[in-house]
């Protein structure tokens, strides 16, 4: 017996990519986020190509793999696909400490991202 087969939670002329633990904050992934939001998907690969944000390559690599996920496994046409939705979420902490003065020590948190993109196809 094996177990029931989940329900697709997304549109038929949707597809999805998600990029977990990425290390950079969910602040300044959110800025390289906006570029990109309710844009075409084509639009969005040069905006990210030419952007000088860190974050801006990661996000382009998880974009390409959201428009192989629409062509390769749901059949999309890619030259219609816009981006639909762009979420950022926060992810890990790691927790480290600096030394200071008199033998104290002080917090250092280092923040991890989780994005996921939505892709829809237009008709």
């Amino acid at each position: 017996m094996s177990k029931t087969k989940l329900k697709r939670q997304l549109a038929d002329n949707q597809c999805k990519a998600t990029l977990r633990s990425f290390r950079c904050t969910p602040s300044k992934v959110n800025l390289v986020a906006g570029l990109i939001r309710n844009r075409a998907a084509a639009d969005a690969l040069v905006q990210l190509e030419y952007s000088r944000k860190a974050a801006a390559e990661p996000i382009r690599k998880l974009l390409q793999s959201a428009i192989a996920n629409a062509e390769n496994n749901h059949n999309l046409d890619i030259d219609n696909l816009f981006i639909k939705e762009v979420n950022v979420g926060k992810g890990i902490v790691m927790k480290r400490f600096a030394a200071r003065a008199r033998g104290r020590s002080a917090k250092i948190e280092k923040f991890f991202s989780n994005v996921t993109i939505i892709l829809e196809q237009k008709n």
